[in-house]
Protein backbone atom coordinates (compact mmCIF):
# COMPACT_ATOMS: atom_id res chain seq x y z
CA UNK A 1 0.00 0.00 0.00
CA UNK A 2 1.45 3.49 -1.11
CA UNK A 3 1.05 6.21 1.24
CA UNK A 4 -1.18 8.06 -0.53
CA UNK A 5 -3.22 5.13 -0.42
CA UNK A 6 -2.67 4.91 3.87
CA UNK A 7 -4.02 8.28 4.16
CA UNK A 8 -6.62 8.55 1.78
CA UNK A 9 -8.10 5.40 2.29
CA UNK A 10 -10.11 6.13 5.86
CA UNK A 11 -11.58 8.97 4.37
CA UNK A 12 -13.79 7.26 2.00
CA UNK A 13 -16.84 7.02 3.27
CA UNK A 14 -16.76 10.45 4.25
CA UNK A 15 -15.90 11.56 0.62
CA UNK A 16 -18.78 9.33 -1.08
CA UNK A 17 -21.44 10.97 1.62
CA UNK A 18 -19.76 14.29 0.33
CA UNK A 19 -20.69 13.53 -2.81
CA UNK A 20 -23.79 11.93 -2.73
CA UNK A 21 -25.39 15.25 -1.05
CA UNK A 22 -23.93 17.32 -3.42
CA UNK A 23 -25.39 15.38 -6.40
CA UNK A 24 -28.30 13.28 -5.48
CA UNK A 25 -26.70 10.09 -6.89
CA UNK A 26 -25.16 7.03 -5.49
CA UNK A 27 -23.83 5.88 -8.72
CA UNK A 28 -22.37 9.58 -9.82
CA UNK A 29 -21.24 10.19 -5.87
CA UNK A 30 -19.14 6.71 -6.22
CA UNK A 31 -17.59 8.20 -9.97
CA UNK A 32 -16.81 11.16 -7.91
CA UNK A 33 -14.89 9.55 -5.37
CA UNK A 34 -13.06 7.50 -7.95
CA UNK A 35 -11.67 10.18 -9.69
CA UNK A 36 -10.85 12.27 -6.53
CA UNK A 37 -8.43 9.47 -5.63
CA UNK A 38 -7.16 9.01 -9.10
CA UNK A 39 -6.63 13.26 -9.27
CA UNK A 40 -5.21 12.71 -5.14
CA UNK A 41 -2.77 10.03 -6.48
CA UNK A 42 -1.45 11.90 -9.51
CA UNK A 43 -0.78 15.11 -7.19
CA UNK A 44 0.49 12.96 -3.75
CA UNK A 45 3.97 13.97 -5.18
CA UNK A 46 3.41 17.49 -4.94
CA UNK A 47 1.03 17.48 -1.68
CA UNK A 48 3.16 19.55 0.56
CA UNK A 49 1.06 19.61 3.75
CA UNK A 50 -0.09 23.29 3.24
CA UNK A 51 -3.63 21.49 4.68
CA UNK A 52 -4.41 17.90 6.02
CA UNK A 53 -4.98 14.98 3.72
CA UNK A 54 -8.68 15.69 4.50
CA UNK A 55 -8.95 19.05 3.52
CA UNK A 56 -7.06 18.51 0.40
CA UNK A 57 -9.32 15.19 -0.53
CA UNK A 58 -12.65 17.53 0.30
CA UNK A 59 -11.46 20.20 -2.11
CA UNK A 60 -10.72 17.85 -5.04
CA UNK A 61 -13.99 16.15 -3.99
CA UNK A 62 -16.03 19.31 -4.07
CA UNK A 63 -15.01 20.68 -7.21
CA UNK A 64 -15.22 17.03 -9.26
CA UNK A 65 -18.85 17.53 -7.54
CA UNK A 66 -19.03 21.31 -8.62
CA UNK A 67 -17.96 20.45 -12.02
CA UNK A 68 -20.35 17.23 -12.68
CA UNK A 69 -23.78 19.31 -11.57
CA UNK A 70 -22.85 22.02 -13.78
CA UNK A 71 -23.15 19.84 -16.74
CA UNK A 72 -26.40 19.18 -16.03
CA UNK A 73 -30.18 20.12 -14.50
CA UNK A 74 -30.53 19.16 -10.73
CA UNK A 75 -32.01 15.91 -9.44
CA UNK A 76 -35.51 15.69 -7.91
CA UNK A 77 -38.37 13.57 -6.42
CA UNK A 78 -41.43 14.01 -8.33
CA UNK A 79 -43.40 15.72 -5.35
CA UNK A 80 -40.35 18.42 -6.43
CA UNK A 81 -41.00 19.48 -9.88
CA UNK A 82 -43.65 21.94 -10.69
CA UNK A 83 -46.45 21.42 -12.16
CA UNK A 84 -45.36 23.18 -15.23
CA UNK A 85 -41.79 21.87 -15.66
CA UNK A 86 -41.26 20.22 -18.79
CA UNK A 87 -39.67 17.33 -17.86
CA UNK A 88 -41.18 14.26 -19.41
CA UNK A 89 -43.92 12.41 -17.67
CA UNK A 90 -40.66 9.42 -16.80
CA UNK A 91 -38.20 10.59 -15.71
CA UNK A 92 -34.78 9.83 -17.44
CA UNK A 93 -32.03 8.24 -14.47
CA UNK A 94 -29.88 11.52 -14.74
CA UNK A 95 -33.23 13.31 -13.88
CA UNK A 96 -34.05 11.89 -10.09
CA UNK A 97 -32.70 11.46 -6.61
CA UNK A 98 -31.54 7.71 -5.97
CA UNK A 99 -31.23 6.36 -2.79
CA UNK A 100 -28.17 5.96 -0.38
CA UNK A 101 -27.57 2.64 1.65
CA UNK A 102 -27.24 3.08 5.34
CA UNK A 103 -28.18 4.77 8.48
CA UNK A 104 -27.14 8.05 7.82
CA UNK A 105 -30.12 10.47 9.58
CA UNK A 106 -27.96 13.43 7.61
CA UNK A 107 -28.80 11.66 4.76
CA UNK A 108 -32.51 11.63 4.53
CA UNK A 109 -34.61 11.62 1.13
CA UNK A 110 -36.09 14.88 2.21
CA UNK A 111 -32.99 16.96 3.05
CA UNK A 112 -30.97 15.74 0.14
CA UNK A 113 -33.66 16.74 -1.91
CA UNK A 114 -34.09 20.08 -0.49
CA UNK A 115 -30.27 20.44 -1.19
CA UNK A 116 -30.80 19.77 -4.94
CA UNK A 117 -32.78 23.19 -5.04
CA UNK A 118 -29.53 25.16 -3.51
CA UNK A 119 -27.09 25.92 -6.29
CA UNK A 120 -24.40 24.09 -6.70
CA UNK A 121 -21.52 26.53 -5.01
CA UNK A 122 -24.35 27.88 -2.15
CA UNK A 123 -24.66 23.34 -1.90
CA UNK A 124 -21.31 22.72 -1.33
CA UNK A 125 -20.71 25.62 1.26
CA UNK A 126 -23.28 24.35 3.64
CA UNK A 127 -21.98 21.34 3.41
CA UNK A 128 -18.36 22.04 4.31
CA UNK A 129 -19.79 24.44 6.99
CA UNK A 130 -22.09 22.58 8.48
CA UNK A 131 -21.90 18.88 8.03
CA UNK A 132 -18.01 18.76 7.74
CA UNK A 133 -17.53 21.51 9.62
CA UNK A 134 -14.47 23.17 7.87
CA UNK A 135 -13.71 26.49 9.35
CA UNK A 136 -15.45 29.90 7.24
CA UNK A 137 -11.68 30.44 6.39
CA UNK A 138 -10.60 26.81 5.01
CA UNK A 139 -13.80 26.83 2.92
CA UNK A 140 -13.11 30.30 1.88
CA UNK A 141 -9.49 28.59 -0.24
CA UNK A 142 -11.13 25.37 -1.09
CA UNK A 143 -13.92 27.17 -3.38
CA UNK A 144 -11.73 29.90 -4.32
CA UNK A 145 -13.75 32.40 -2.33
CA UNK A 146 -13.60 35.59 -0.06
CA UNK A 147 -14.79 34.42 3.54
CA UNK A 148 -17.78 36.96 3.38
CA UNK A 149 -18.74 34.97 0.55
CA UNK A 150 -18.77 32.11 2.24
CA UNK A 151 -20.66 33.23 5.40
CA UNK A 152 -23.43 34.93 2.75
CA UNK A 153 -24.06 31.88 1.32
CA UNK A 154 -24.26 29.80 4.54
CA UNK A 155 -26.93 32.38 5.50
CA UNK A 156 -28.97 31.89 2.15
CA UNK A 157 -28.66 28.09 2.24
CA UNK A 158 -29.23 27.52 6.00
CA UNK A 159 -32.48 29.42 5.44
CA UNK A 160 -33.48 27.28 2.48
CA UNK A 161 -33.08 24.13 4.63
CA UNK A 162 -35.04 25.35 7.91
CA UNK A 163 -37.91 25.00 5.72
CA UNK A 164 -37.04 21.40 5.44
CA UNK A 165 -35.74 20.60 9.10
CA UNK A 166 -39.04 22.14 10.76
CA UNK A 167 -41.37 19.25 9.71
CA UNK A 168 -38.80 16.90 11.29
CA UNK A 169 -39.14 16.94 14.68
CA UNK A 170 -40.92 13.81 15.20
CA UNK A 171 -39.02 11.55 12.83
CA UNK A 172 -38.33 8.00 14.19
CA UNK A 173 -34.86 6.31 14.14
CA UNK A 174 -35.15 3.38 11.86
CA UNK A 175 -33.95 0.90 14.30
CA UNK A 176 -36.53 2.16 17.01
CA UNK A 177 -39.05 -0.48 17.84
CA UNK A 178 -41.91 1.80 16.48
CA UNK A 179 -39.95 2.05 12.94
CA UNK A 180 -39.80 -1.48 12.93
CA UNK A 181 -43.24 -2.28 14.06
CA UNK A 182 -44.40 0.23 11.11
CA UNK A 183 -41.97 -1.65 8.76
CA UNK A 184 -43.22 -5.14 9.40
CA UNK A 185 -47.37 -3.63 9.11
CA UNK A 186 -46.09 -2.47 5.36
CA UNK A 187 -44.09 -5.51 4.74
CA UNK A 188 -46.49 -7.91 5.56
CA UNK A 189 -49.64 -6.03 4.26
CA UNK A 190 -48.10 -5.93 0.22
CA UNK A 191 -46.82 -9.89 1.16
CA UNK A 192 -50.56 -10.85 2.37
CA UNK A 193 -52.44 -8.08 -0.16
CA UNK A 194 -54.13 -6.35 2.52
CA UNK A 195 -54.94 -2.99 1.76
CA UNK A 196 -56.86 -2.37 4.99
CA UNK A 197 -53.63 -3.51 6.80
CA UNK A 198 -51.49 -0.60 5.21
CA UNK A 199 -54.23 2.32 5.19
CA UNK A 200 -54.39 1.65 9.51
CA UNK A 201 -50.71 2.74 9.88
CA UNK A 202 -50.76 5.82 7.36
CA UNK A 203 -50.68 9.35 8.07
CA UNK A 204 -53.78 10.80 7.02
CA UNK A 205 -51.36 13.28 5.06
CA UNK A 206 -49.02 10.73 3.90
CA UNK A 207 -47.26 11.05 0.57
CA UNK A 208 -46.77 7.90 -2.59
CA UNK A 209 -43.96 8.92 -4.76
CA UNK A 210 -43.16 6.00 -7.72
CA UNK A 211 -39.98 7.20 -9.60
CA UNK A 212 -39.27 7.02 -12.51
CA UNK A 213 -42.59 8.50 -12.94
CA UNK A 214 -42.92 11.58 -11.60
CA UNK A 215 -46.66 11.01 -10.43
CA UNK A 216 -46.98 11.21 -6.51
CA UNK A 217 -49.98 10.90 -4.50
CA UNK A 218 -51.04 12.77 -0.65
CA UNK A 219 -53.79 12.14 1.49
CA UNK A 220 -54.55 8.68 2.46
CA UNK A 221 -57.56 7.78 0.48
CA UNK A 222 -55.08 8.82 -2.60
CA UNK A 223 -52.33 6.93 -1.50
CA UNK A 224 -54.80 3.60 -0.42
CA UNK A 225 -56.33 3.51 -3.93
CA UNK A 226 -52.89 2.98 -5.40
CA UNK A 227 -51.56 0.78 -2.95
CA UNK A 228 -54.60 -1.43 -3.51
CA UNK A 229 -54.22 -1.54 -7.58
CA UNK A 230 -50.78 -2.41 -6.66
CA UNK A 231 -51.17 -5.32 -4.74
CA UNK A 232 -52.17 -7.66 -6.31
CA UNK A 233 -52.77 -11.51 -4.90
CA UNK A 234 -51.03 -12.68 -1.57
CA UNK A 235 -47.51 -13.84 -2.46
CA UNK A 236 -47.47 -11.87 -5.41
CA UNK A 237 -44.54 -9.26 -3.70
CA UNK A 238 -41.69 -10.24 -1.76
CA UNK A 239 -40.04 -8.03 0.69
CA UNK A 240 -36.86 -7.73 2.44
CA UNK A 241 -36.11 -5.32 5.58
CA UNK A 242 -33.47 -2.72 4.91
CA UNK A 243 -32.57 0.94 6.31
CA UNK A 244 -31.51 3.55 2.91
CA UNK A 245 -31.25 6.90 3.80
CA UNK A 246 -31.10 6.47 7.37
CA UNK A 247 -35.14 5.82 7.02
CA UNK A 248 -36.66 2.26 7.37
CA UNK A 249 -36.88 0.77 3.86
CA UNK A 250 -38.10 -2.45 2.24
CA UNK A 251 -36.00 -4.46 -0.90
CA UNK A 252 -39.07 -5.34 -3.72
CA UNK A 253 -39.36 -8.46 -5.56
CA UNK A 254 -42.39 -8.60 -7.91
CA UNK A 255 -42.81 -12.82 -8.56
CA UNK A 256 -39.45 -13.35 -7.60
CA UNK A 257 -38.36 -11.18 -10.08
CA UNK A 258 -36.08 -7.52 -8.89
CA UNK A 259 -38.36 -4.84 -8.77
CA UNK A 260 -36.47 -2.55 -6.52
CA UNK A 261 -37.21 -0.50 -3.08
CA UNK A 262 -39.50 1.71 -0.69
CA UNK A 263 -38.30 3.97 1.53
CA UNK A 264 -40.58 4.84 4.07
CA UNK A 265 -40.85 8.14 6.21
CA UNK A 266 -41.67 6.93 10.06
CA UNK A 267 -43.06 9.11 12.27
CA UNK A 268 -44.44 8.84 15.38
CA UNK A 269 -48.61 9.09 14.56
CA UNK A 270 -47.57 6.35 11.61
CA UNK A 271 -46.30 6.41 7.80
CA UNK A 272 -45.82 10.43 6.75
CA UNK A 273 -44.61 9.09 3.23
CA UNK A 274 -43.53 6.24 1.02
CA UNK A 275 -40.90 6.97 -1.71
CA UNK A 276 -40.82 3.76 -4.44
CA UNK A 277 -37.53 3.54 -6.76
CA UNK A 278 -38.08 0.88 -9.46
CA UNK A 279 -35.28 0.16 -10.10
CA UNK A 280 -34.31 -3.47 -10.06
CA UNK A 281 -30.44 -3.17 -9.86
CA UNK A 282 -30.86 -1.83 -6.00
CA UNK A 283 -32.12 -5.25 -5.09
CA UNK A 284 -28.56 -6.29 -5.35
CA UNK A 285 -26.69 -3.35 -4.31
CA UNK A 286 -28.81 -2.32 -1.09
CA UNK A 287 -27.70 -5.06 1.79
CA UNK A 288 -30.99 -6.27 3.85
CA UNK A 289 -30.62 -6.30 7.70
CA UNK A 290 -30.00 -9.33 9.69
CA UNK A 291 -33.73 -10.12 10.98
CA UNK A 292 -35.14 -10.43 6.95
CA UNK A 293 -32.44 -12.54 6.09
Amino acid sequence: MTDFERAAAPLRGELLAHSYRLLGSWHEAEDAVQETYLRGWRAWDGFEERSSVRTWLHRIATNVCLNAARDRGRRALPSGIAADDTRPDVLPPETWIEPFPGDRADLRLALIAAMQTLPPAQRAVLLLREVLAFPAAEVAEMMDMSVAAVKSSLQRARARLAEVESGLEDVVEPTSPQARRLLDAYVTAFESADVSGLTNVLRADATLELLPSRTWFKGMDDCSQVFAEAMGKPGDWRMDRAVVNGQPAAVVRWHGKPFGVAVLDVRRDGIAGVTVFNDPVLVERIEVTPSSA
